[in-house]
């Protein structure tokens, strides 16, 4: 069975030497006397022991059993509720909580590193916690205090879970037609009926009590995304005292069966007059739930990085051992038949291609982190406005391309061990299944590259992307090196398709849809290049102190840049080639 260790060195060089994380927290007040070098550490080695040991081993088994489900009930696989126990007592569901309510208060800087270690050592275990940790991050910002006090403690102990109850059989992507109703009561609750569909852990037997997050509409409420809001609806009624009462009046329909994530349960959720509460304001609630929805779309972005590091590990120990043919410059192991497959160029080729990725994305998550915890905890309100624009800007680009990238690093771990690749007891097949859905949901990728470039490039001008380039040209003018060069030319190249489709948009309503994928790609690559020139400078200053580390983090930039950056000519001539091409066809005529 595959083992998972967690990356721990290049974790703390991406968090205490590339970003410098605990200078950053010594001077935001809310965090100064929360978290420290050592104190991240600690958390760092206890979750590697946690998701190495606790969770890994139940991921392949988890995988063949699946979650179950009977009138109603789901039982998740044999070993997840011990493991569940074990994982909640050690307070992890509350990691980034607020403290006010029990959570433990740690930075997003920090958190990142903790769940690209989780979904690496199993993807539908860990997202029984993520929409848990996410729930709570609306609620935190935008509940009632009674709310609050009522739900957040036990959620944040793992007592209770949390669930996002967005889409409806008939609306996805378009919340605005959604048919849930909520009726309001006298006494201030409401009356919540309709259905959800593809809901993570609405049901489960890990905790006592769900509480489900719904998108509704009032009985008044204007048509479309503005008459939405957002109602907290318990699965089991919650008294005065905080005791559980009656069960409320929701159901588990059925799970779906699905490709990948077999053990995380997928439900179509029937709310039948259940009583509800209102969250924020009337007919805000996309607002309040995109609280939840921008971590959870860096969250399931990081499942992306998990599952690549994991099929990475797997690929690299495989290639180390397998033995066939010899090296092209002769033979490496004279005292053996063949030489392991590593010495080939198309193994290493792959090998190189996972590595740079996902170190290069475990480094861009930490950045969004960074930009996530400025957003919150920084004083200086000009320093939070341009956190808050970063984080807008990028978390489509995070979602999606960590998600786009990490499919492709599973696919060339499958394709290192070859036929054994295609087999269940070697964990890739897995891998490449779990890591699929990443790309659907949360926002399908599609979504979100038309977000980052309709959205958040050409609806302001391309204001955030300036925000950004300043940023990483300042950077590659302090560090002159032949990667700061070619960063330049990159984010050049980034800037100059921009402007392009800034003009094509005025005239060609088609232009942002018909560019926006390869647009995502190429600010991904852009932006892990960003990553890869700052890594490779900390390296470059600390190889004495670390040479074998710092040698192949050096070695895998310049791969990144030589082998990988130069994927931006293709998809700048795509994006240059216009909407035409794609309305060439008539419908009829595909």
């Amino acid at each position: 069975m595959p083992e998972f260790n967690a990356p721990l060195r290049d974790m703390r060089f991406v968090l205490h030497d590339v970003f410098q994380a605990p200078s950053l927290w010594a001077r935001l007040p809310a965090l100064a006397e929360t978290v420290d070098a050592d104190t991240a550490d600690a958390i760092l080695e206890e979750a590697a022991k946690v998701t190495g040991t606790l969770i890994a081993p139940l991921n392949r088994s988890g995988d063949e059993e699946g979650a179950q489900w009977q009138a109603g009930e789901v039982r998740t696989p044999a070993g997840f509720r011990e493991a569940y126990a074990t994982y909640t007592e050690g307070g992890w569901v509350g990691l980034s909580g607020n403290p006010e309510y029990g959570g433990m208060g740690m930075p997003k800087m920090l958190a990142v590193a903790f769940e690209e270690m989780l979904y690496a050592a199993g993807s539908s275990f860990a997202l029984y916690s993520a929409l848990s940790s996410g729930a709570c991050l609306a609620i935190d910002a935008h509940a009632s205090e009674e709310l609050k006090s009522t739900y957040l403690p036990p959620m944040y102990e793992g007592r209770w879970a949390g669930s996002m109850c967005l889409t409806e059989a008939h609306a996805g992507t378009d919340l605005g037609i959604i048919r849930t109703r909520a009726e309001p009561q006298a006494d201030g609750s409401y009356k919540v009926t309709g259905s959800k569909i593809f809901i993570t852990g609405g049901e489960q037997d890990l905790t006592e009590n769900i509480i489900h997050l719904v998108l509704a509409k009032l009985p008044d409420a204007p048509a479309g995304p503005k008459g939405i809001s957002l109602l907290l609806v318990p699965k089991v009624l919650v008294n005065a005292d905080g005791s559980l009462g009656a069960r409320n009046a929701v159901s588990c329909g059925s799970i779906e069966h699905k490709m990948g994530i077999k053990a995380s349960a997928t439900c179509v959720m029937n709310f039948d007059g259940a009583t509800g509460y209102l969250i924020g304001e009337v007919n805000k609630g996309l607002a309040a739930m995109f609280t939840m929805m921008n971590y959870e779309r860096l969250s399931i972005g990081i499942q992306g990085i998990g599952c690549a590091e994991a099929s990475y590990q797997s690929a690299v120990d495989y290639a180390r051992e397998r033995i066939q043919s010899r090296a092209a410059t002769g033979p490496v192991n004279q005292d053996k038949v063949a030489d392991p497959i590593i010495v080939h160029a198309d193994v290493r080729r792959m090998l190189l291609t996972m590595k740079a990725l996902n170190e290069g994305g475990r480094a861009f998550a930490c950045y969004v982190g960074q930009q996530l915890d400025l957003a919150k905890y920084a004083e200086d309100a000009g320093e939070r406005q341009n956190a808050e624009a970063l984080v807008a800007l990028l978390t489509p680009v995070a979602k999606a391309f960590f998600t786009d990238t990490g499919l492709e690093s599973c696919v060339h771990g499958q394709q290192v061990f070859g036929g054994h690749g295609y087999i269940r007891e070697w964990g890739q097949e897995q891998l490449v299944r779990d890591v699929r859905i990443a790309q659907i949901y949360e926002g399908t990728n599609g979504i979100q590259a038309l977000d980052l470039l309709g959205r958040k490039v050409v609806a302001n001008g391309g204001a955030a992307l300036r925000l950004f380039a300043s940023e990483v040209r300042a950077f590659a003018h302090a560090n002159a090196s032949s990667h700061g060069e070619r960063l330049v030319e990159a984010l050049e190249r980034l800037e100059a398709v921009s402007g392009w489709v800034l003009e094509q948009a005025k005239a060609d309503p088609n232009s942002v849809g018909a560019a926006s994928v390869e647009y995502l790609h190429l600010f991904g690559y852009v932006a892990y290049a960003y990553m890869w020139a700052r890594m490779a400078a900390v390296a470059q200053r600390k190889q004495a102190e670390d040479e074998a580390f710092c040698s192949a983090k050096l070695a895998t930039a310049e791969f990144f840049f030589s082998r990988l950056l130069p994927r931006t000519l293709s998809l700048e001539a795509s994006i240059r080639a216009g909407s035409q091409p794609l309305y060439g066809l008539a419908a009829e005529q595909f």
